[in-house]
C-alpha cells in the first residue's frame, strides 16, 4: 500500500485531504509543519508529499528542496491559493510534479497523486534492476555442471514462472539464496522487489516488527510508522533464509499471513493485503524440528510445496574446478602485483578435492579471495592456502575406523580403488587427466584398472 505524507499547517485540510486519498487506496500521514515533515520522511517509507507552499517557518519550497536533497526521485505535491501561482510554479521549475489550488477538486487531486506516484514507482524500480543485474541470477551464473547440480536448475525452469511457495534447504554456504534469486529474476515478478531476511540474524523481539512492520506508538522507540518486509516485497519475491530460526508465536503469524495474503502492523488493526512469492531457506532438517517440538507441521506443509535440496560441495567435486576459476575472475581485479593468475597448480588442486569443505562454496570463495591476495605469482600453490587445509587433509585418514583384524592388502587396495573412481568421475573419464591427478603416468593408471578389473568407460 502506497503512502502519501500530507502536509498543512491548517487543521482544516489534512482530515479533507487523508479521506480523499484513503478512499483511493492509499494510506496517509499527516505533518503540521515542514520541521514535522521532515522527521516523518526519516523514519518512514512514503511515496509523494502533498505539501502547503504557504507555512510558517519552513515553507513548501524549502521543505521540497530539503526532500530532494535525499531523494530527488520522490515526487512532491503543491497546494497553493489562487494568488501565489506564479510561487507554484517557481516550485515545478525546483522539482515539483505539479501543483494544485485551493479549494481543489478531488477528482483532479486523486488523478495528479495517481500518476505521481505511478512514476515514482516506475523510476524505484528502474533503480532496483540497476542494483540487482538480472543477467546475474541467470542459471549460466551459477556455477555446476555435476549431476546434482543440472537437477536443480531443471527444477529452477520448471518452478520459476509460477507463484509456488518453495522450500530450500541446504547447509550453510550451499548457494541457497542464489538459488531463491535465480528463481525470482527468472519468473513474472522479475521486475518487482527481491526482499530478503535472515530469520536468525535479527533478535527476537524485533523480527515481528522487521516482517510485519509497525504503526507509530507501537513500542518503545517506535517513533513512526514502518513498513515491515512483506510489505516492502509486495508484488515480489519474499525471501526468508534460515527459517527454522523463527520463533514459534512468530511461525503462528507467518503461517497465517500466507494464508490470509494479508498482514496487520505491530501496533495496528489496519489489515494489508499483500501479494507476494514466498521462498524460504533452511540449513536445518525441518521434518526432524516438528518431532522435537520446535517447528509448526501446518506451516511446514505451506512452505513444503516445492522443495529442493542444494548438495554440499563435498558431494559435488566436479564443480570445484569450474568454481575456482570463477573466484579467480572474481577477484582478479585485487591483485596488487600486477601479476595475472593462471590457475591453481596440480599439488593445490590435489587439495582442493581432499578437503572436507564443511563451509562448502562460501569457504572455497574465501581460501581463493586469500590466495589471490597472498599468491606473488601466477600460479595459486600449497603455500599461498590457509594452513588448516592440508592439516585437515593430512588427519583425513582416521586409523581407528579401520578393524584391527583388517588386512593391510585389502584396505590398501579399497582405497586405491576409491581414488581410481573419483579421479575418473572428476575428469569425466579422461584417463590422462585422471592418471594426472592421481600422480601417476597414464600407464600406471592403465595397470591399475587391470589389476583391479575395473569395468569402466575409458576417453583418451
Amino acid at each position: 500500500m502506497e503512502t502519501v505524507l500530507i502536509v498543512d499547517d491548517e487543521k482544516n485540510y489534512p482530515p479533507i485531504l487523508s479521506a480523499v486519498l484513503e478512499e483511493e487506496g492509499y494510506e496517509t500521514l499527516t505533518a503540521a509543519s515542514g520541521r514535522e515533515a521532515l522527521e516523518l520522511l526519516d523514519g518512514s517509507d512514503v511515496d509523494l508529499v502533498l505539501t502547503d507552499m504557504k507555512m510558517p517557518g519552513m515553507d513548501g519550497i524549502e521543505l521540497m528542496e530539503r526532500i530532494k536533497i535525499t531523494n530527488p526521485d520522490l515526487p512532491v505535491i503543491m497546494m497553493t491559493a489562487h494568488g501565489s501561482v506564479d510561487k507554484a510554479v517557481e516550485a515545478m521549475q525546483k522539482g515539483a510534479y505539479t501543483y494544485v489550488l485551493k479549494p481543489f477538486d478531488n477528482a483532479r487531486l486523486a488523478l495528479y497523486v495517481n500518476k505521481a506516484i505511478s512514476m515514482y514507482q516506475v523510476i524505484k524500480e528502474n533503480h532496483r534492476l540497476k542494483k540487482d543485474v538480472e543477467a546475474q541470477y541467470q542459471f549460466g551464473n551459477i556455477i555446476g555442471r555435476s549431476k546434482a547440480m543440472h537437477g536443480i536448475f531443471e527444477t529452477i525452469k520448471k518452478v520459476a514462472p509460477s507463484s509456488a511457495t518453495v522450500l530450500i534447504e541446504g547447509e550453510s554456504g550451499t548457494g541457497k539464496e542464489l538459488v531463491a534469486k535465480a528463481i525470482h529474476f527468472n519468473s513474472p515478478r522479475k521486475d518487482k522487489p527481491f526482499i530478503a531476511v535472515n530469520c536468525s540474524a535479527i533478535v527476537e523481539t524485533l523480527l515481528e516488527s522487521e516482517l510485519f512492520g509497525h504503526e507509530k506508538g507501537a513500542f518503545t522507540g517506535a517513533h513512526m510508522m514502518k513498513k515491515g518486509r512483506f510489505e516492502l516485497a509486495d508484488r515480489g519475491t519474499l525471501f526468508l533464509d534460515e527459517i527454522g530460526e523463527l520463533p514459534q508465536n512468530l511461525q503462528v503469524k507467518l503461517l497465517r499471513a500466507i494464508q490470509e495474503k494479508s498482514i496487520e502492523r505491530v501496533g495496528g488493526t489496519k489489515t494489508i493485503a499483500v501479494d507476494i512469492r514466498l521462498i524460504a531457506a533452511t540449513n536445518k532438517t525441518l521434518e526432524e524440528e516438528i518431532r522435537k517440538g520446535l517447528f509448526r507441521e501446518d506451516l511446514y506443509y505451506r512452505l513444503n510445496v516445492v522443495k529442493l535440496t542444494m548438495p554440499p560441495l563435498r558431494e559435488r567435486l566436479e564443480d570445484i574446478r569450474p568454481l575456482v576459476a570463477h573466484f579467480i575472475k572474481k577477484y582478479a581485479e585485487e591483485r596488487k602485483s600486477g601479476i595475472p593468475i593462471k590457475g591453481v597448480d596440480q599439488k593445490a588442486e590435489k587439495l582442493f578435492y581432499e578437503y572436507p569443505w564443511q563451509g562448502n562454496i562460501r569457504e572455497l570463495e574465501h581460501v581463493i579471495e586469500r590466495a589471490m591476495i597472498l599468491c606473488p605469482e601466477e600460479w595459486i600453490t600449497e603455500a599461498d592456502l590457509p594452513k588448516q587445509l592440508k592439516s585437515s587433509v593430512d588427519n583425513m585418514l582416521h586409523l581407528e575406523g579401520i578393524p584391527a583384524n583388517a588386512s593391510l592388502y585389502d584396505t590398501l587396495a579399497k582405497v586405491e580403488q576409491t581414488m581410481i573412481l573419483r579421479a575418473l568421475k572428476l575428469t569425466n573419464n579422461v584417463q590422462s587427466h585422471a592418471a594426472e591427478l592421481l600422480g601417476i603416468g597414464k600407464s600406471g593408471l592403465s595397470m591399475k584398472l587391470k589389476k583391479y578389473k575395473m569395468d569402466v568407460e575409458i576417453k583418451d
